[in-house]
């Protein structure tokens, strides 16, 4: 019998409740006890659900308290020495997530973080020394098995394979090459895997996504040597794949000495004729069938024909899975009541997406069941019906993409000259300071936008409560003296759905919460159809901020890659063409800015680099037309406008050409956490634009000190000429609370304000 498993659950919770439980436990609102509580009960639910769902092995290590890899490198006890002092646990988990306060041992930074993969899901980067040593440290994963067992479940343990986790990590102090500990870490996976087993567990989940990417030959062998070694420990492995196909790394995978291996068939179906001649027919092979990071429903009949196949050669060694794990898509489409029942037909969340493979492994198993089939023929309708809706495809858009010609993607002139006609209209002094967007969205602002929404206060009520606090935000930057002001995003909700919003062609869920990272959670808007820009969206906010100052303001967007990343796409037409419509409605809304009089423009593209395909064969194709998207959006404008882009959390040294052909006339970048580091792409590469490297971490709360920015900024003026570097934070404020805001910006300004004397004294 073909068996349903998933590959991991959403761990936030229906309505969040591990972000409330965690933001009360660092406000002091709950105590430990309180906090595990909540954690427990959200495991039981769900382990609950997906069992009703009709899965027939749960996942148990998908539960973490801030990030996965960050509880990893807990449990192998890979705690930086700055962290030390205290027994592991979960504040010292927090710590490493968070830094620690300036009010407790000095203030110290908290571990670097990026992007998953190609997801925009943020881990903490494991910090490894030379002489690094590991052990079990951190009882999580066992005490979870034992909850699970204990309330009668089947369950599967998940871990990142050890390749993945030395992988994803960073050396620091000597340089030397991560893959000498390995021999130092597989101890640990066999203490572990020799646990699992006295507790009575079968299978484990080893999770090594790494196998999706271009390794050097030194990491395909060491994966050999791993699993060799790994091969005595008791429990039956799985090793998960995702992301993307196995590609050169097929034969690795499928002769690796382990009893199963789940590939991803949703991101790279065409790798199936080749896992079905090379896998032998012994091991299981898990087929990732229904998407794990969209919330379409799935083409059953497609998932059917590929699991066909599958099972005439591995009859009950066939296992069905969703693509990756499901942290990836939202928890429970029955929440949602607001969205019309066409659009929920064609929709899936994670509880609906495990019914999905349950309902697959059932059609495997009896084909020619009743109620099998009416399931099916429910599915094909309403895929039929999302392929001939009329809010699908509109004519003008598809009109106006076919005369979209080269020079529409060109500033009327290079760099250098606009340069010129930038510094004259702005007239900014030498390390120009700013921010990235955002100020804090307080409590009465939440609580004026769900006014708004409820009826309870009306437009002109909400303007004018929004007006209050653009022109507090206004006041702030004037009176720390920063050189150009932003309106602070009063009225924004969230820096994509904001412009979803006033976009033709998206839908908005209710519950539709995703992680990003820690407690912050973002719920993308759905491309359902063709995109355009009915009327202005920002325009009438900024100008008002404006108004306000003689200094510059400026204009924030949110860029086509992003917005379209950082969505949930349409799977029946291309990433290319749905970024193409948003670049040409977000053009329209650069031009509109500068005939209002707003000289910069600031189009994020935190995105950009997260969009990237996982294999370089596939590089060329995406960085062309992200890239052109770029220039669509920023390119009708006149030379005297200064278009900016923001980019966080990204490693550039891959993509730097392709940064520098976007030819924003400034872009700023997250930097602070890798000390600078990021800024090494820089070096071998002659950035010919405007730079401003952030110099403090805007997802902790503690804030530096002036030294430590002036530092970053001496080390950043090492890579960067003095007239085109920029001075700014990471990322936007949003998240912060205003008094830590105000004590950071201030130390920035004073930071700059004495590199400026001394560089002009110098001079």
């Amino acid at each position: 019998m073909a068996l349903a498993h998933s590959l991991g659950f959403p761990r936030i919770g229906r309505d969040r409740e591990l972000k409330k439980a965690l933001e009360g436990y660092w406000q002091g609102q709950l105590n430990e006890a309180q906090l595990r509580e909540v954690g427990q009960q959200l495991r039981a639910e769900h382990w609950r659900v997906q069992a009703e769902q009709g899965l027939d092995l749960l996942p148990v290590g998908d539960f973490h308290w801030y990030d996965q890899v960050l509880t990893h490198s807990l449990m192998f006890n890979v705690i930086p020495e700055r962290f030390a002092g205290q027994p592991a646990g979960l504040d010292t988990l927090f710590s490493m997530a968070r830094g620690v306060s300036q009010r407790c041992c000095g203030g110290t930074q908290a571990q670097e973080m990026t992007k998953w993969f190609d997801t925009n899901y943020h881990y903490l980067v494991p910090e490894f020394a030379v002489d690094q040593q590991f052990s079990l440290n951190w009882t999580q994963l066992f005490d979870e098995v034992a909850e699970a067992q204990a309330l009668g479940h089947q369950v599967k343990p998940v871990l990142i394979g050890p390749l993945t986790y030395l992988w994803l990590g960073k050396s620091k102090g000597a340089a030397f090459d991560r893959l000498e500990l390995l021999e130092r870490l597989l101890p640990v996976y066999g203490e572990i895997l020799h646990k699992l087993a006295e507790q009575g567990v079968q299978w484990v989940q080893l999770d090594e996504p790494i196998l999706a990417l271009d390794l050097p030959a030194s990491w395909k062998a060491a994966f050999e040597r791993a699993y060799h070694l790994l091969q005595s420990s008791p429990c039956q492995k799985l090793v998960a794949t995702y992301f993307g196909a196995l590609d050169d790394n097929l034969g690795l995978a499928t002769s690796l000495p382990v009893n199963g291996l789940h590939v991803d068939l949703v991101r790279a179906p065409e790798q199936l004729p080749a896992l079905l001649d090379r896998l032998p027919s012994y091991k299981v092979l898990s087929l990732g069938v229904v998407n794990g990071r969209n919330i379409w429903r799935c083409d059953l009949d497609r998932a059917l024909e590929h699991l066909a196949q599958a099972h005439e050669r591995f009859a009950d060694n066939l296992w069905v899975a969703p693509s990756c794990s499901l942290l990836h898509s939202p928890v429970d489409l029955t929440r949602e009541d607001r969205l019309d029942d066409e659009l929920l037909s064609w929709l899936a969340f994670a509880v609906q997406k495990c019914a999905e493979v349950a309902l697959l492994a059932k059609a495997v198993n009896q084909p020619a069941d009743v109620q099998v089939q009416a399931q099916l023929r429910t599915s094909r309708s309403a895929l039929a019906r999302r392929a001939g809706s009329p809010r699908i495809h509109k004519p003008a858009v598809a009109a106006r993409l076919a005369a979209i010609t080269a020079s529409d993607s060109q500033r009327a002139s290079p760099y250098a000259t606009r340069a010129q006609a930038q510094r004259a209209a702005l007239a900014l002094p030498l390390l120009p300071t700013t921010t990235i967007g955002s100020f804090p969205q307080t409590a009465d602002i939440r609580q004026a936008r769900q006014q708004f929404k409820a009826g309870v206060l009306d437009a002109q009520g909400y303007q004018q409560a929004m007006q209050a606090e653009i022109a507090h935000a206004v006041r702030v930057q004037e009176e720390l003296g920063l050189d150009v002001l932003v309106h602070g995003e009063a009225e924004r909700n969230d820096m994509v759905e904001y412009f979803a919003e006033l976009i033709d062609g998206y839908a908005f869920t209710r519950f539709g919460w995703v992680q990003s990272y820690g407690s912050r959670c973002v719920k993308p808007p759905l491309i359902v159809g063709d995109l355009h820009r009915p009327a202005p969206m920002t325009v009438e906010w900024i100008s008002y901020a404006q108004s306000l100052t003689s200094k510059p303001m400026k204009g924030m967007l949110t860029g086509p890659v992003t917005m379209l990343v950082w969505s949930f796409p349409r799977e029946d037409v291309s990433r290319e063409v749905q970024a193409q419509q948003l670049a040409l409605a977000l053009r329209d809304e650069v031009v509109d800015l500068e005939q209002a009089g707003i000289g910069i423009v600031q189009i994020d593209e935190a995105a950009f680099r997260e969009g990237l395909p996982l294999r370089q064969a596939q590089w060329g194709r995406y960085l062309h037309w992200a890239t052109e998207a770029f220039r669509l959006t920023a390119s009708g404008v006149k030379d005297s406008t200064q278009i900016h882009t923001h980019m966080c959390y990204s490693e550039f040294n891959d993509v730097i050409e392709s940064i520098a052909a976007m030819d924003a006339d400034v872009i700023t970048i997250e930097t602070s956490r890798s000390q600078m580091e990021l800024l090494e792409a820089f070096r071998g590469f002659a950035y010919p634009n405007e730079i401003g490297p952030g110099v403090y971490d805007i997802h902790s709360p503690r804030v530096p000190t002036v030294a430590e920015m002036q530092a970053l900024l001496e080390r950043a003026a090492e890579l960067i000429p003095l007239q085109r570097l920029w001075v700014n934070p990471d990322c936007g404020l949003k998240t912060r609370a205003w008094p830590e805001t105000l004590e950071a910006l201030r130390n920035m300004q004073a930071a700059t304000e004495a590199l400026r004397l001394k560089w002009a004294t110098a001079a």
